[in-house]
């Protein structure tokens, strides 16, 4: 079983087209409903009073809400803004609301999981909450600016605690105080985690293991209309193909890698959560089929 941990949001999302309010997302919304067309991810996370029943509903049909937490308030808030080439976001808000005294509790059934995804969250939270789970096989983490600047000593501690982690390299640059991607992901090895996956967004990723690096390219889009979630949608992939697979090897966590990158294509092709609810696990072999292509030479 695969369980995602982190944050139910309501978004404000202005894009150079369209400003969304209002909108479904938040880390563990994009992460465990990309990871869903593999496995049925258990979530844990918190909504406010104020969350609508129809976002409920959208998330009750791709994931088990037992750990899913109803508290008397707002729901998390997010407000950021995208600049003219989509490739730069401002956080305008961060509004914690009922996450900022949020005491997670793991359901019983949930402490079997073997793979355990930490998405963009408290670190100490993440930290505390990955030692619930008994049996764990494989568990991954991400972190964001918001958390490198505020906790980075937790954001460390948390790294520590997993075996892979995924960031994007903005915040891989910040967190190290390198400006060189390789010499990045080793300083971060250096902290205990086995395997460093650096997002670099339009130009893909790139994994990091031992001595080896695999680089991935993007799936190539002509139209993205909104960045949000792609992140995370990747890592959502990521962690439920491995579920799927029940194995973690440098050559399964490649191809992981490769949905990662196909997921979060779809995520961007739409507004919010739309491009991961519209499609079906034939678009994704189809998509799968003609990343192929491009890559072989």
């Amino acid at each position: 079983m695969l369980t995602v941990f982190g944050s139910v949001a309501i978004d404000t999302i202005r894009t150079p087209n369209k400003v969304l309010k209002g909108v479904l997302g938040g880390a563990a919304t994009f992460a465990s409903i990309s990871a869903s067309y593999f496995v049925k991810p258990g979530l844990i996370a918190v909504a406010g009073s104020d969350f609508p029943k129809k976002y409920h509903r959208i998330l009750s049909r791709y994931l088990d809400l037992q750990g899913l937490t109803i508290n008397e308030g707002k729901t998390f808030h997010y407000d950021g803004k995208y600049d003219e080439t989509l490739s730069t976001r401002t956080t305008l808000k961060t509004e914690l609301n009922v996450l900022r005294n949020f005491k997670p509790k793991v359901p019983e059934v949930y402490k079997k999981s073997e793979f355990v995804y930490l998405a963009n969250n408290d670190p100490d939270q993440n930290s505390a909450i990955i030692k619930e789970f008994d049996k764990v096989k494989f568990s991954m983490c991400d972190t964001i600016e918001f958390w490198i600047a505020n906790k980075k000593s937790s954001v460390i501690k948390m790294i520590k605690a997993v075996d892979a982690v995924v960031i994007n390299d903005e915040e891989a640059k910040l967190l190290t105080k390198e400006h060189n991607l390789i010499k990045c992901a080793k300083k971060i090895m250096n902290w205990g985690v086995k395997y460093v996956v650096i997002k670099k967004g339009e130009h893909g990723s790139l994994l990091f293991y031992d001595d080896v690096i695999f680089p991935s390219v993007a799936f190539s889009l002509e139209d993205i209309v909104d960045p949000t979630g792609a992140g995370d949608s990747f890592a959502g992939a990521m962690i439920g193909y491995l579920a799927s697979k029940k194995t973690v090897n440098l050559s399964t966590i490649k191809k992981a890698i490769i949905y990662g990158n196909i997921l979060g294509s779809f995520s961007v092709e739409q507004y919010g959560l739309a491009g991961l609810l519209n499609i079906k696990k034939s678009d994704i072999s189809k998509r799968i089929k003609q990343y192929e292509k491009m890559v072989r030479f």
